[in-house]
């Protein structure tokens, strides 16, 4: 009895280190980037830094409900570009910002939608899937952007607020990431369509056979997803005043790193939002402090794509 207390006792321990480890990554990397560069820690760039995180933390949130099903949703970048360019382009004929806006959610959650329904009705394996659909929709909007920037966004008060705007003095990105983060944590961790997400992640034939509905649940997983790239595409066509087409490339490289730097398996049925968040961080800061280093973005993709590589080997460790 003792023997199996003391190894609840090891593995609690265990799992506290484990949950602790991005957060104790996230302090060593501030740690040294403020002590390479003193400006690092400055009220305005680390208001900068997390303007800049909220756009990819948007992206991750969503791609961690699909990690834990065991998932991967490439299609995320181009999702962005989109529905960025559609809102763009309908505000530019005088479509009301908030409609305009609306409409581009509704296009990223059935552009989502669609990569659910691909995956669970078509039986396509989730990176063919969102492979595919990531080219079309590069391809639609580069189709109907004619290949330039849209620019003539006007001077909607509504629509500069989403991407520029302060509320209370912090940086309105920063506001939508911290809701959008508490929404989908009630959802992901505090409800029945959570426990759901896990169980298809952990094992999917268990799942059906204790009565969840696998195809309904993915599918609304990967419509969350597209969903959240359209928000993020919304704010970032907001904030540059412009809708370009190449927009939102490698971004779905970003999301993942975040999503598996915060402790969620890349085999599904394990995760945590919050870890989440702080793997966004931990690429804000790396790409932040990067930046005032003077380090090359060439070097930059590098640096990240070693990070990914350390990210995936520890996860594997830990199995």
């Amino acid at each position: 009895m003792l023997r199996e207390e003391n190894k609840m006792t090891s593995k609690t321990k265990k799992l506290s280190i484990g949950s602790l480890g991005p957060l104790l990554a996230l302090a060593i990397l501030v740690v040294v980037v403020s002590i390479l560069n003193p400006n690092f820690l400055t009220p305005n760039n680390l208001l900068n830094l997390l303007r800049q995180v909220s756009i990819n933390a948007l992206i991750a949130f969503g791609m961690s409900f699909v990690i834990i099903t065991g998932g991967i949703d490439l299609s995320v970048g181009s999702t962005l570009a989109l529905t960025g360019a559609l809102t763009a382009g309908l505000i530019a004929n005088g479509i009301n910002p908030a409609l305009a806006m609306l409409i581009g959610m509704i296009a990223g959650a059935i552009l989502g939608m669609i990569n659910g329904l691909l995956i669970t009705k078509g039986n396509m394996a989730p990176f063919i899937a969102t492979l595919a659909t990531m080219t079309i929709y590069r391809g639609a909007t580069l189709v109907y952007t004619d290949g330039n920037p849209i620019t003539g966004i006007g001077d909607s008060f509504l629509f500069q607020f989403v991407g520029r705007g302060y509320l209370f003095g912090i940086p309105f990105p920063i506001v939508v990431m911290l809701v959008a983060f508490i929404l989908l944590y009630i959802l992901l961790h505090k409800t029945a369509f959570g426990k759901k997400t896990f169980a298809v992640g952990g094992n999917i034939k268990a799942a059906q056979i204790a009565g969840v509905k696998s195809d309904k649940v993915q599918t609304l997983i990967y419509t969350i997803s597209g969903l959240m790239a359209s928000i993020s595409g919304i704010v970032l066509t907001s904030r540059l005043n412009s809708a370009q087409p190449t927009a939102g490339q490698a971004f779905e490289m970003d999301a993942i790193a975040a999503v598996v730097l915060g402790g969620t398996s890349l085999s599904g049925g394990k995760g945590r939002l919050v870890g989440t968040l702080i793997g966004a961080l931990i690429i804000g800061t790396i790409n932040n402090g990067l930046n005032l280093l003077g380090v090359s973005s060439f070097y930059q993709q590098i640096v990240k794509g070693l990070v990914i590589i350390v990210a995936v080997l520890l996860d594997r460790k830990k199995k």
